[in-house]
C-alpha cells in the first residue's frame, strides 16, 4: 500500500470537508457542485454569482497550484506507468459520459458531493437514499466493466 497516496486522499478528504463546513457556515450554501454550476448558468441569481465563480475558480486553481509547487497531479492508477486522466475510450465516449452524468445528477437532484459530503452530514434522508443508489451503481458498473464484459483492471 502506497502511504503517500493514503495521505494525500485523506488530507485532500478533510479539506474536502472543511470546505463544505465553511460554505454552510458563512453562507449557507451547500458544496454540491452541480447545485453550484447549474445556478450559475441558468439561474443566475443576483448577487450569488460571485461566491460561485470563486468556489470553481478555486477547483480549476487548486490542482493548477500544486502542479507548480512540484506536486503533480498524483497517481493512483492500478499501476506505476498509468496516468489518472488518460480516456480509455477517446473523446466520444468522455462527451457521453459526461452528458450522462450531467443527466444523473438533474434527475438525482444533486450529485455526490452535494449528497454524499454535505447531505449526509445533515442527516438528510434523501441524500442518504441517494448516495446508497450511487454506490450501488457504481459497484454494479464496475462487475459488469469487469467480469461481464471483459474490460477494466
Amino acid at each position: 500500500m502506497d502511504v503517500t497516496a493514503s495521505l494525500h486522499g485523506l488530507i485532500g478528504g478533510v479539506l474536502i470537508g472543511l470546505a463544505a463546513t465553511w460554505l454552510m457556515a458563512t453562507l449557507g450554501r451547500i458544496a454540491g457542485i452541480s447545485g453550484i454550476i447549474g445556478n450559475l448558468i441558468t439561474v443566475r441569481p443576483k448577487g450569488d454569482s460571485a461566491w460561485r465563480l470563486t468556489f470553481l475558480l478555486g477547483l480549476i486553481s487548486g490542482p493548477i497550484v500544486l502542479m507548480l509547487l512540484g506536486g503533480g497531479l498524483g497517481n493512483v492508477a492500478g499501476s506505476p506507468g498509468e496516468v489518472v486522466g488518460q480516456p480509455a475510450g477517446g473523446v466520444l465516449l468522455m462527451l457521453v459520459a459526461g452528458l450522462l452524468v450531467g443527466l444523473g445528477t438533474g434527475l438525482g437532484s444533486g450529485c455526490t458531493s452535494g449528497h454524499g459530503v454535505c447531505g449526509l452530514a445533515r442527516l438528510s434522508v434523501r441524500s442518504l437514499m441517494a448516495t446508497i443508489t450511487f454506490l450501488v451503481t457504481a459497484i454494479v458498473t464496475v462487475f459488469v466493466v469487469r467480469h461481464l464484459i471483459g474490460g477494466g483492471a
